[in-house]
């Protein structure tokens, strides 16, 4: 029985190139394993893939009655829907422990770094198992995309040594400039579908018995949003109704400015406002310095909820 390998839902470039390399891991110490995901292949995972040719994992919503194990993250809400109804056999991730729970002993590769993939990185290390050339490339891009290319504060020495590494194998000289290729896709946003680019990289978090969306959308200058600002705006709090959420948050990153502006649409923006130490004004907040939700957005607001 093999077991399934998957990340999160609407899947970004950590949960799906750690699927990847998770998967042929296992594989090669003899736990038959499969790549899946939870959800449609980011533009700049795609770009990814393609610049090493490989195959995106197979789509797969249901795993009632399968062994699973959880990449990049340990969430319920963030798991398949029938979680419940599987077996979940490992977690490796590098968030904060969720509340995804289980009724029997699992394998569990739980690191403070900046990426799911270095924890990857260390599980081939500890296993003596060779990286092949096209998952080492996938890998590394995975870590600069989640370090925003080593600016993240939750970049680790650990995070840049694996890079360093991983290019090695990978043949790439120059993984900086790559990395910004990278987000320079990320920025291409014109003619995307707005709904699309709220949920492109869009997680949901229980905070306190609150449900909160928090969506991330990292650029290379925030003046590609000018013209579509009012429309991020109204499709956040149409996607508040919609999903019952307490509230909706939508960070625009100015990778180059490293730098956020906050939109914002709650049942209670105090909370927000104390969360973060600054007032909103009319449903926006400039936040200088933040560049990563995991460690600068969801902790301040989770303590602010409780």
């Amino acid at each position: 029985m093999s077991i399934y390998v998957v990340g999160h839902k609407i899947p970004d470039s950590d949960s799906i190139c750690g699927a990847i390399a998770l998967a042929y891991l296992k594989n090669q110490i003899g736990e038959p394993a499969i790549a899946t995901r939870l959800g449609e292949i980011s533009p700049e995972t795609q770009f990814i893939l393609d610049t090493f040719g490989v195959e995106a994992p197979e789509f797969k919503e249901s795993y009632a009655g399968e062994q699973v194990y959880i990449v990049d993250h340990s969430e319920v809400t963030q798991a398949p829907d029938d979680i419940a109804q599987a077996t979940i056999v490992g977690i490796v991730d590098h968030h904060k422990l969720g509340d995804l729970t289980t009724a029997t002993p699992l394998e569990c590769w739980i690191r403070p770094v900046g990426c799911s993939n270095t924890v990857i990185k260390m599980m081939y290390d500890f296993h003596g198992v060779e990286i092949p050339k096209a998952i080492a490339g996938i890998m590394m891009c995975a870590i600069l995309s989640d370090t925003v290319v080593f600016k993240s504060p939750t970049c680790t020495t650990a995070d840049i040594r694996c890079v360093e590494a991983l290019a090695d194998i990978a043949g790439v000289e120059d993984f900086h400039g790559l990395g910004m290729e990278m987000f320079k896709v990320k920025s291409a946003v014109e003619g995307t579908p707005i709904r699309d680019l709220v949920m492109r990289d869009f997680k949901d978090f229980n905070m306190n018995g609150k449900l909160v969306g928090i969506g991330q959308l990292e650029v290379v200058d925030l003046s590609v949003f000018d013209a579509i600002k009012h429309e991020l705006e109204a499709d956040i709090a149409s996607l508040k109704e919609e999903g019952g959420r307490h509230s909706v948050m939508l960070l625009l990153t100015d990778i180059m400015k490293e730098g956020s502006e906050l939109l914002v649409v709650s049942d209670d923006v105090a909370v927000v406002e104390r969360a973060y130490g600054t007032a909103t004004e009319n449903g926006r907040v400039w936040l200088d310095g933040v560049l990563s939700r995991k460690k600068q957005v969801v902790p301040p607001l989770q303590d602010a909820f409780a």
